[in-house]
């Protein structure tokens, strides 16, 4: 049987409430022209094109809340890491769209 990884969606604006209380990191997995437009307090940023091969910089223990645009590459990033072992993982529903800092 062929099984996908439920990820935890995290509604935008209660971003940072999950955060802290899971301590969590934040990765925005947004290409770096995108990030021009903002970014959330204290935020990784790795662009989606180089999760594959860095990855590995990041504490698998370690909470991570991952964060693009609109939802879509960072939901997709989030099972990624998942599938990869990292213990807790969700995805900022709405991404960046949803608090008003993309278009």
């Amino acid at each position: 049987m062929f099984t996908k990884t439920k990820i935890e969606q995290v509604p935008a604006r209660q971003w940072k409430a999950w955060k802290d209380e899971h301590d969590a990191v934040v990765l925005d997995v947004r290409e770096p022209a995108e990030w021009a437009n903002g970014l959330l307090p204290d935020a990784v940023t790795m662009a989606m094109s180089r999760v594959a091969t860095e990855w590995q910089q990041l504490d698998p223990t370690t909470p991570v809340l991952v964060v693009c645009r609109s939802g879509n590459r960072s939901n997709s990033v989030a099972r990624a890491l998942a599938k990869a072992g990292f213990s807790k993982v969700a995805n900022m529903s709405g991404g960046m769209v949803a608090l008003g800092l993309a278009r």
